[in-house]
């Protein structure tokens, strides 16, 4: 059984002040997670003060990005073993923005995920089509592209390891969201793939979330479906009550998360 993973992403967003109060929040309300996990995703700054505040919490620690390589003259960049040096389990690699704006090519996410993975960090690797791939009828060639070249050197063992996020690159951001239909079919050709990659018992155990747009009010569709193990959060996750809304949409009973 898969365990749903709820991860939000704050991108350039809280500063520390604004990072710290909002941690607090969380950690002040949030209560009774064993029907899913909350992983909380802040900008570099503000990862060791975030670190701080919800230590010995159920909410874990990720970070937006990384460096494939463990040090070196690479101005500006984080490595993985620095991620780990704040306190932070968690990274994302190949967000559709960094995809777009940054340049990470599948080549580049490739070597992220291994530098990810032997700095001991738990990666969500994220895919998804433009709407120009989608409306080209190229869906299906884009994902089985970005999923192979990110996994195909992959054990098994460290396969288990990974995490995976479909993002419709044009629902990020615009309000659009794709239809719960729409995001099992894509989660289900990923299921597929992964089972290529690996055995088909580690394919069934990787958690494949969703991301783009989601909110309260879609949550509980969309994380009703068989293959979609939870959601990748953007906007909705910098307010304590918007993303409250999404982990209580995977309650099984009515009973509130947060006190």
């Amino acid at each position: 059984m898969r365990r749903p993973l709820i991860a939000g992403n704050w991108k350039m967003h809280m500063p520390n002040a604004e990072a710290v109060t909002l941690a607090r929040q969380l950690r002040a309300r949030l209560r009774g997670l064993s029907h899913c996990e909350v992983l909380v995703c802040p900008p570099f700054t503000a990862l060791t003060a975030v670190a701080e505040i919800l230590t010995d919490t159920e909410i874990a620690l990720g970070a937006q990005n990384l460096h494939d390589r463990r040090s070196g003259a690479f101005t500006g960049e984080i490595s993985g073993d620095m991620i780990r040096s704040t306190g932070a389990s968690w990274v994302l690699i190949g967000h559709s923005e960094r995809r777009q704006f940054f340049g990470d090519t599948d080549e580049w996410v490739a070597r992220k995920l291994l530098a990810a993975l032997e700095s001991g960090l738990n990666p969500i690797v994220c895919v998804g089509e433009s709407l120009e791939e989608r409306d080209a009828g190229k869906l299906e060639s884009v994902i089985q592209r970005q999923v192979h070249q990110a996994l195909e050197t992959l054990s098994d063992d460290l396969l288990a390891r990974v995490t995976l996020a479909y993002e419709p690159v044009w629902a990020i951001g615009t309000g659009r969201v794709a239809s719960p239909e729409q995001a099992q079919e894509v989660h289900a050709l990923i299921r597929g793939l992964l089972s290529r990659v690996g055995n088909s018992r580690v394919a069934d155990s990787v958690r494949i979330l969703y991301g783009g747009s989601v909110k309260a009010d879609n949550a509980a569709s969309l994380l009703s479906q068989p293959d979609i193990d939870g959601a990748l959060v953007g906007g909705a996750s910098l307010e304590v009550e918007s993303f409250k809304g999404i982990v209580d949409a995977l309650q099984p009973s009515s009973t509130s998360s947060f006190q």
